[in-house]
């Protein structure tokens, strides 16, 4: 049983944490919750991170509510700056350390994992493989601002939605932008060829560079500047490499408390899971195999937390939910057929924009790609698709 004396403690400051408190708060105001962060715990947007570079947004700039004003507008205790060392379930209580080195236990009532995730790591070569760069929090991106000042060319590493989105947004910050993939097209989980290679173009017209079918083998210092060696033997030289190759759930702290974990927290429809008192949400969990990074599936989560952490009942359901991918270059919506599906893309050219409908076997619509003038079909082709997880 929980112990009702003890807060509902929740570890993280994204999205999925002050979704759920919002949420939560509005059916009980009351109720002691403790936030525990390795950040700051300012609220902001991390899809802004990158996108903010043209409109040379600072890193406080992206900060729509401080630590501050969010523990008084939603009545929590924060500990910011703040590590979680264990978890201990038996005890139902986690071990912290703040930057200060004090360290000591937080008991919960119930506890909430919104641990986020790390961006993705390749090993190189190089005297410099340690200077690339990630953006994956409002320090990253400080950081990344300030080094970016008074340089002039970028490498990123991945053609995905970040990786893109980093892209334009550099390419039109007058940045010199050099992208680098292992595919032979950009984002080459969630666009066909045609779209893919419609915004390859339109990016190349704001100056992008392409290497595909390639990944960097090494970084080396060469003076100023950082000489990158691809696995084609091409030398680029670069001011900054940024690594942007897709996310990682942070799992490591559940795993050793005992929580199932798989490619993320492994959760039900309660988001509940397997050790009792302990729920997850966000970009670190997993529903039934779906590891969903986007804000819709998140507010879809949190919702449901919420109500479930106020002892109602509820269960999880994803309606389709199309991602749009900040490009102006070339505006996207997607909504990716399931992994594994069998079917086909039909491509239709419209005036200044391009339709890609996924059809399976059995002629179904179960996924589409959108560019340009087509985005605006998003509503009535979505209520088209099934459901992501049907309700139960």
């Amino acid at each position: 049983m929980s112990n009702p004396a003890q807060p509902i403690c929740i570890i993280g400051s994204g999205l999925a944490a002050y979704t759920l408190i919002r949420e939560y708060r509005k059916i009980n105001a009351e109720y002691p919750i403790t936030l525990v962060t390795q950040e700051a715990g300012d609220f902001y947007s991390k899809p802004m991170l990158s996108t903010a570079i043209a409109g040379q947004k600072s890193a406080e700039q992206l900060v729509t509510s401080s630590a501050t004003k969010m523990a008084e507008q939603f009545n929590l205790v924060i500990h910011n700056h703040t590590t979680v060392k264990q978890i201990d379930p038996a005890h139902q209580k986690i071990s912290v350390m703040s930057n200060n080195g004090q360290s000591f236990d937080i008991e919960y009532s119930q506890l909430v994992l919104a641990l986020g995730a790390d961006q993705i790591r390749v090993p190189m070569n190089g005297n410099a493989s340690h200077e690339v760069q990630t953006v994956n929090d409002l320090q990253d991106y400080a950081r990344f601002r300030k080094q970016l000042d008074g340089k002039k060319k970028v490498v990123i590493l991945g053609a995905g939605l970040i990786g893109c989105e980093f892209a334009n947004d550099l390419a039109s910050g007058s940045y010199q932008v050099e992208l680098v993939d292992l595919a032979d097209q950009a984002l080459s989980r969630l666009l066909p060829k045609p779209i893919a290679q419609a915004l390859e173009q339109r990016l190349s017209s704001l100056g992008v560079l392409w290497h595909l079918g390639v990944s960097i083998q090494s970084v080396s210092r060469d003076g100023d500047q950082l000489q990158v060696i691809l696995t084609n033997g091409e030398v680029i030289q670069a001011d900054l490499v940024l690594s942007a190759l897709g996310l990682a759930p942070r799992i490591q702290l559940a795993k050793e408390a005992g929580i199932t974990t798989n490619r993320g927290i492994v959760v039900n429809r309660q988001l509940k899971t397997n050790l009792q008192n302990i729920y997850s949400l966000g970009d670190c969990a997993e529903v039934e195999g779906h590891v969903l990074p986007y804000v819709m599936p998140i507010m879809q989560a949190a919702r449901t937390l919420a109500t479930v952490l106020a002892g109602q009942e509820a269960s999880l359901a994803y309606p389709a939910m199309p991602v749009m991918i900040k490009t102006p270059a070339l505006p996207l919506i997607v909504s990716p057929p399931p992994i594994g599906s069998t079917g086909s893309w039909s491509i239709n050219e419209l005036v200044d924009g391009i339709e890609g409908l996924f059809h399976n076997d059995r002629s179904e619509l179960i996924g589409f790609a959108l560019a340009g003038s087509a985005t605006s079909q998003r509503a009535n082709l979505t209520k088209l698709l099934p459901p992501i997880l049907g309700s139960t």
